[in-house]
Parts: C-alpha cells; sequence; structure tokens
C-alpha cells in the first residue's frame, strides 16, 4: 500500500510540475545610442546652470520583471562630450576635468535595483570617473516598458538622475565658483537583444 501510495504522489508531484506556468526568465535589454544621452548640469559662476551630454553610450540593461530584479551596465565615451562648442568640448576633455587621453570611458555598473511594486524605482551601483569608483543611487523619475512600434520588439525606456561632486573624482577645478555639484540625468531607451 505505501508503494502505491508512494507512487501516485510522484506522479502527481510530476504532473503538477509539467502543468505549472514557465516562469519568466531575466531579459536583457541593449542601449539605443539613437536616444540615450546621459546630460550633466552645473552652475557657471551662479549665472546659469549649464547642461551639456554625451552622444556615445552603449550597455545593456538586464531586467526580470517576475522576480523584480534587474542590472545595468553603462559605459560612456568620454570623448563625445558636447557642449555645444568644440573648443570648449576639448577644454571639458582636458586633465582639469574628463581627461579623456587617459580615461576615455565613464561606467556605471548597478548593485542592486529598487522596485515600488512591479516598478523599478531607484538603481544602486558603482561610478566610475577617471579611474574613481564611487557610489551612485539613480533615481527613476520615469519607466516604461512596451513593444517598440518601430523595432516590433520588447523595448524599455526610462529617465534617471542624480547628484554627485566633481571633486570627489578628481575634476573639481574651478570650483565653487563653477559648482562642484553636478546633477546627472540620463534618458535611455534599451531594446531587447
Amino acid at each position: 500500500m505505501n508503494k502505491r501510495f508512494a507512487l501516485f504522489a510522484s506522479a502527481a508531484t510530476l504532473a503538477a510540475a509539467l502543468a505549472a506556468p514557465a516562469l519568466a526568465a531575466p531579459e536583457t535589454y541593449v542601449i539605443d545610442n539613437t536616444h540615450t544621452f546621459p546630460r550633466f548640469e552645473y552652475s557657471h559662476f551662479g549665472f546659469s546652470n549649464q547642461i551639456h551630454r554625451f552622444n556615445t553610450t552603449k550597455g545593456t540593461i538586464v531586467w526580470d520583471r517576475e522576480a523584480r530584479t534587474g542590472a545595468v551596465d553603462i559605459t560612456i565615451d568620454t570623448t563625445s562630450v558636447d557642449t555645444g562648442y568644440a573648443l570648449f568640448d576639448e577644454h571639458i576633455q582636458g586633465e582639469d576635468f574628463l581627461d579623456t587621453a587617459n580615461h576615455p570611458t565613464i561606467t556605471y555598473k548597478s548593485t542592486a535595483v529598487r522596485f515600488d511594486g512591479d516598478k523599478p524605482v531607484a538603481i544602486d551601483g558603482e561610478l566610475t570617473i577617471k579611474g574613481v569608483t564611487r557610489p551612485v543611487t539613480l533615481t527613476l523619475t520615469s519607466f516604461h516598458s512596451m513593444p517598440h512600434p518601430m523595432a516590433r520588439k520588447p523595448a524599455l525606456g526610462a529617465n534617471a538622475v542624480a547628484q554627485i561632486k566633481r571633486s570627489e573624482f578628481n575634476a573639481g577645478k574651478f570650483a565653487p565658483n563653477v559648482s562642484d555639484e553636478v546633477t546627472l540625468s540620463i534618458a535611455v531607451e534599451a531594446i531587447q537583444q
């Protein structure tokens, strides 16, 4: 009798496992460089807030909506800095600021993604500028996921902001006249591989 019960229990367990819906797996999205532009904003002698951007960004976003987990890995080409003025682009790329000759990239690698319900709301990670790595949290001000109408693949997009001090990354020349505090804002779109 015990043998029959064990056989029945094993068969029932196997049937339940086969009937269970497949668990969602993490999905990998590739950064769309034509719609992803990290920007930085700072006070220029109190006259105005200047906003510049980087034109070349690559990376991946991994998202598991069921498990509420994710990962972000972004690389920014510092030589693509765009101030709207070529001479100033060269100035920003110099040793006092980005030092692109020795540090041609800025990287951001997540350590955790925080969710509110099903939606990611913040990303904790490590930002590396000029070879200096510091923890930085990006706050998501928006997040959207849907099929991309042109690419016809799943896609996602977000806007994220963070505050940093450039002096903490060995780029603090002219502070406090040119503000040490810099607002980073990233508009990102990515398409599933």
